[in-house]
């Protein structure tokens, strides 16, 4: 069985990403990153990626991660509050630790894609 369903499927990805952007444009430190930003279609590249990266049935047909996040100049120590974000997103809606690492490790290989090189020098 997928992580995907064995979270629950559509409605746990969805209720995760909602919870997860909650939490996200709540941080001072992430909330720049989503200015002007369409939430409601970010949302739903967020929810087509976390769930073909867990098993879903579905292809994440998006752009790829470095091209998404190219222009945002983000930083790791960003990246990893992100990670932390998400990581307490799942453990309040009940996903086991087990597989809160096993997505960890889907995701983590992604942080060479999306923080910009540079961008630790200007992180505060």
């Amino acid at each position: 069985m997928s992580i995907f369903d064995q979270i629950g499927g559509p409605a746990a990805v969805t209720a995760a990403v909602d919870d997860f952007y909650r939490r996200v444009i709540a941080d001072p430190e992430l909330t720049p990153y989503f200015d002007g930003v369409d939430m409601k279609r970010l949302k739903g590249h967020q929810r087509s990626f976390i769930a073909a990266a867990i098993g879903g049935p579905e292809p994440y047909l998006g752009r790829s991660m470095r091209e998404a996040h190219s222009h945002l100049d983000i930083a790791p120590a960003h990246f990893d509050r992100v990670v932390d974000h998400l990581a307490e997103t799942l453990a309040d809606l009940g996903v086991s630790v087990d597989i809160i690492g096993q997505i960890g490790a889907k995701l983590a290989p992604l942080k060479d894609e999306i923080v910009s090189p540079g961008a630790a020098a200007r992180a505060s």
